[in-house]
C-alpha cells in the first residue's frame, strides 16, 4: 500500500513519513505534499493507495482536496488527520477509513491502515438522497449529523468554524469557503467570517455604531453584515417581499 502524507507543516509531514517507514511492508511511502493542490496533483499521477491528509491547510484545505480526489476514476482512500481532539469533524467513518488525532500514535496508525484493504472513496460528508444536507460533528465520542434545517449560521473562529444550531453550538474543521461551495444557495455570505442559512433570513437591524445585523428566524444572535455583503441581503429580502 503506497501512502501519500499531506500536511502544511514540515515537521508533521516528517513525523508521519517516519511512522510509515517504521511500519515497513506492505506499507510504503509514496511521497509528501504541503497542501491540497499538491495532493490532488500527486494522486492524479497515480501510484497512491491512501492519503494521510491534514484538514486545515492554507489554500485548498483537506476536505476540498479529498472531494477532488474522490472524483478520480480510481480514488485512493483518505484518512484525515487533525490536532483538535474536541472539535467536530465534517467527516465520518466509511469503507474502512477514518481519521487520526495528532500527534498520531504508531499503534493507531497501524490499526487504521489495517482497515483499508482496497482503494475507496474519501471520507467527506456526502448526503444520500434520504439525508438532508448539513454537517457531521463529533459529539460525546460519536458522530452526529446536524441537518441544515436545524442550523442558523456558521461563524469562522481561528482554525475552526462554529455551527450555531437549535441544540447549541458545535465546532467543525470545514472552512466557510468549503461550506459555501458545498451548500450553494442554501447559505448566504453576510461577512468574511460568517454564513447564514438563507431561508432563515427575516430582516436587517441597525446597530448603535451604524453597522447592521441580519435577523434570523429562531435565534436572537446578532450576526454582523459587512458593507460588502449588505446588498445581497437586501436583494434577498426584496425578492421575498
Amino acid at each position: 500500500m503506497k501512502i501519500l502524507v499531506v500536511d502544511d507543516e514540515a515537521p508533521a509531514r516528517a513525523y508521519l513519513a517516519g511512522l510509515v517507514g517504521q511500519l515497513g511492508a506492505p506499507y510504503e511511502l509514496a511521497g509528501e505534499a504541503a497542501n491540497g493542490e499538491e495532493a490532488v496533483a500527486r494522486c492524479r499521477q497515480g501510484q497512491v493507495d491512501l492519503v494521510l491528509m491534514d484538514i486545515r491547510m492554507p489554500g485548498m484545505d483537506g476536505l476540498e482536496a479529498a472531494r477532488r480526489i474522490a472524483a478520480m476514476p480510481v480514488p485512493p482512500a483518505v484518512v484525515f488527520t487533525t490536532a483538535y481532539a474536541d472539535h467536530a469533524l465534517p467527516a465520518f467513518e466509511a469503507n474502512g477509513a477514518g481519521y487520526l488525532l495528532k500527534p498520531v500514535r504508531p499503534e493507531k496508525l497501524k490499526a487504521t491502515l489495517e482497515k483499508v484493504t482496497r482503494p475507496t472513496r474519501p471520507l467527506v460528508e456526502q448526503a444520500s438522497p434520504a439525508e438532508e444536507p448539513g454537517v457531521t460533528v463529533r459529539y460525546r465520542g460519536g458522530l452526529e449529523h446536524i441537518p441544515l434545517s436545524e442550523i442558523f449560521y456558521f461563524r469562522a473562529e481561528s482554525k475552526y468554524v462554529a455551527v450555531r444550531h437549535q441544540g447549541g453550538e458545535a465546532l467543525i474543521e470545514e472552512s466557510l469557503k468549503s461550506l459555501e461551495k458545498r451548500l450553494g444557495e442554501r447559505v448566504l455570505r453576510v461577512h468574511r467570517n460568517a454564513l447564514v442559512v438563507a431561508n432563515r433570513v427575516r430582516g436587517l437591524e441597525r446597530r448603535a455604531d451604524g453597522g447592521a445585523c441580519v435577523i434570523l428566524e429562531g435565534v436572537k444572535d446578532c450576526v454582523e453584515v459587512s458593507r460588502r455583503h449588505l446588498p445581497r441581503v437586501r436583494q434577498l429580502l426584496r425578492q421575498r417581499s
